[in-house]
């Protein structure tokens, strides 16, 4: 069972498919891990290329099998674009602790519509010998020595 901080450094994204016409696009993300949702400040005026350098921390309690970052085109006068997402699995960070920078594909509707480039860390949760010892109560073992 994975405990611990999940930390994800949101870095930049490129090659994006740019859904305004008129203006270059806002973009900002979206970062889902399991029921936790954080959103990145809007890049304004960025276009395609988009740079963040954010840093966000999620709390992973189980086994969370990825990530999930969905790129959003943010309007003023209408509805907020999807751009694209990108799923990352999240076993390698576990097993490694951190990864550095990787760039991960976007897509939309199963098409590649981009790249977005992202580093994580994992911190396990420390694992306290107190939560053993209830398991023994009643045993005759005592946590007041």
């Amino acid at each position: 069972m994975v405990h611990g901080k999940l930390e994800v450094l949101l870095v930049c994204a490129k090659g994006l498919e740019d859904t305004d016409f008129l203006n270059d696009m806002d973009p900002y993300v979206i970062l889902t891990c399991r029921t936790q949702e954080q959103k990145s400040s809007v890049a304004k005026g960025a276009g395609s290329e988009p740079e963040w350098n954010e840093t966000f921390v999620f709390t992973v309690s189980d086994d969370v099998p990825q990530l999930n970052l969905k790129i959003m085109d943010s309007d003023a006068f209408s509805a907020d674009d999807f751009v694209g997402e990108a799923n990352i699995p999240l076993e390698p960070v576990f097993l490694e602790g951190s990864l550095p920078p990787a760039v991960h594909r976007v897509v939309k509707e199963e098409k590649y519509c981009g790249e977005i480039k992202v580093a994580l860390t994992f911190t396990p949760a420390a694992e306290t010998r107190h939560h053993h010892n209830h398991e023994n109560e009643g045993e005759g073992y005592s946590s007041w020595n």
